[in-house]
């Protein structure tokens, strides 16, 4: 008889596991994709941030390469909580397939549009994208034994001479792949930038090559050698490059880099804000405490007034009038 309960247990247990096991499911949106070869590579963008001012502005608050139709991405919780504006962007890449001196586009600054960069840069501001639900960053190697950690976001420019933009972006993609088929899945999101002012020969069209970046002789300038200063009616060309590196990162451990981040700047600007906005709400509760108390209180004394009134009656109320009397007859 025991042996046949603990049969019967040990099915029901199996069964239990079973159906857990079919019943699992992942949270929307963490859950990881595969991509094959020559698969699409969606990158979004997100708003502009700056440790220096807390104040975020939007992507296209600047004039960035824009894609033909700009889409609000539907956000959870806790993008909508941390003020995120996740948007499309005209960067699309191709899964496992290297490309370098891609043309974006060209744009001319006007007056206004080369006063938003310069503030930008002076500001610090930093860009942010995501692909596979992963933020974009910027390896820094360290004096430290030639360690590595990692930046939030790229900055808008930097400030030298001049106002630098970032125009050339190198995006290094990680990917896991798996050893049982073709897919992969990617693991790390990493982008290089740099400020080149890109030349070419003759009159801009569409079929326009670069003199200052040969794909097929893998060659492109760096930001030491020809930054793309930020002026009126100066003409800008955004460019990308990628690469893509297989990392024995598994996908579950992919946010493990994300732990050596670089960005240990006190935020007094949010500590402040959050300050005032407590001793404000406490005086607003201390102030209708104190109200509620004093109308209590006076109540209680209107009250206890009435029933010392209502007390005194009879002999009470006529007690002085008969003591003086009795005084004036002696």
């Amino acid at each position: 008889m025991a042996g046949h309960r603990f049969d019967v247990t040990w099915i029901f247990s199996l069964f239990a596991l079973f159906f857990l096991r079919a019943r699992c499911f992942y949270l929307p949106g963490v859950a990881p994709e595969d991509f094959q070869k020559g698969d699409p590579l969606l990158v979004k963008v997100n708003k502009l941030t700056s440790t220096k001012t807390q104040l975020p502005y939007s992507y296209y608050y600047l004039p960035f390469c824009q894609p033909e139709h700009i889409i609000d991405s539907a956000e959870n919780l806790g993008e909508v909580l941390h003020g995120d504006r996740i948007e499309n962007s005209p960067y699309v890449f191709k899964m496992r397939e290297r490309h370098m001196c891609n043309v974006v586009c060209r744009k001319i600054l006007d007056k206004i549009t080369a006063k938003a960069f310069k503030e930008k840069v002076d500001d610090e501001y930093r860009v942010n994208m995501i692909l596979d639900n992963l933020p974009l960053v910027v390896p820094i190697r360290t004096d430290q034994e030639n360690a590595v950690v990692y930046q939030y976001g790229y900055h808008v420019g930097l400030r030298g001479k001049y106002a630098g933009v970032s125009v050339r972006l190198v995006g290094i993609f990680k990917y896991h792949k798996d050893p049982l088929s073709d897919s992969a899945r990617i693991v790390g999101f990493e982008v290089k930038p740099f400020s080149v002012k890109h030349e070419y020969d003759g009159e801009w069209n569409e079929k326009t090559h670069l003199t200052t970046c040969d794909p097929h002789a893998k060659r492109a300038v760096t930001s030491s050698e020809s930054p793309q200063e930020v002026e009126e009616n100066t003409e800008i060309i955004f460019t990308y490059d990628v690469e893509f590196q297989e990392s024995d990162i598994k996908w579950a451990s992919r946010w493990d880099a994300y732990l050596l981040m670089a960005d240990d700047q006190i935020h007094w600007f949010s500590i402040v804000n959050s300050l005032m906005i407590v001793i404000f709400l406490s005086g607003m509760v201390a102030m209708i405490m104190l109200q509620t108390l004093y109308r209590d209180i006076s109540k209680y004394n209107q009250l206890a007034t009435q029933e010392e009134a209502l007390e005194e009656t009879g002999w009470k109320l006529v007690h002085g009038d008969v003591c003086f009397q009795a005084s004036n007859k002696l």
